[in-house]
């Protein structure tokens, strides 16, 4: 039962991916990821959580430095010379892989779906859906006003978008890189976690 899931703002991966955790008996991983990679390199937790995926400031810099560039989302040496090798990157990675490895839980965004995609055990899913819906989704979820919602969708879909494509020459939006995507905006977010663990239930049995 190993399931990546990617949510973009307001698709509810944040309350999906515990539900389907509690659901099958999994570990749910995500705040645990930046507080091991703190770990791996000896750097204080905060330092971690500035350069997580899911916060996302060291995107922030790397969109404001490259914004001229936004549609190839800066990729090339003048960004790698940015990202610096980016050890934080590299030991994400290496977390996710480790997670993986125990066979169980359901892992939320860093790109988890990509970096696990050789692994024929793992599920990965998608939830998405119109920005309009999300908005009002993500304002319901996260108790925000209209505006507040919009500038964290605009900042967050952006910067996660931008990690996919720098670190992994991928789009986010892709529906080869997973099982199963699905609207969860079009659909009660319990019916959604309902179909995660239905899929999950025929990959473990298919196997």
């Amino acid at each position: 039962m190993l399931i990546a899931l990617s949510a973009s703002y307001g698709a509810g991966g944040s309350v999906v991916g515990p539900r389907v955790a509690e659901r099958l008996g999994v570990p749910f991983v995500d705040r645990a990821i930046p507080t091991a990679v703190a770990g791996k390199l000896d750097v204080p937790l905060s330092q971690a959580l500035e350069h997580d995926e899911n916060v996302g400031s060291t995107l922030d810099r790397l969109l404001k430095h490259f914004a001229p560039l936004s549609a190839t989302y800066a990729s090339g040496p003048a960004s790698e010379a940015l990202m610096g090798g980016d050890p934080y990157h590299a030991a994400t990675e290496r977390v996710i892989a480790e997670h993986a490895d125990s066979g169980r839980g359901v892992i939320l965004g860093r790109a988890c779906a990509v970096v696990l995609r050789e692994r024929p055990e793992v599920v990965r899913v998608r939830l998405d859906g119109p920005a309009e819906r999300r908005i009002r989704q993500a304002m319901r979820i996260q108790g925000v006003d209209e505006a507040t919602a919009r500038e964290r969708m605009s900042q967050t879909d952006r910067a996660r978008e931008a990690y996919m494509r720098h670190f992994y020459a991928a789009d986010p939006h892709d529906c080869e890189l997973f099982d199963l995507v699905i609207d969860s905006t079009a659909l009660p977010l319990d019916t959604c976690v309902e179909l995660i663990v239905v899929a999950a239930g025929s990959r473990v049995s298919a196997g």
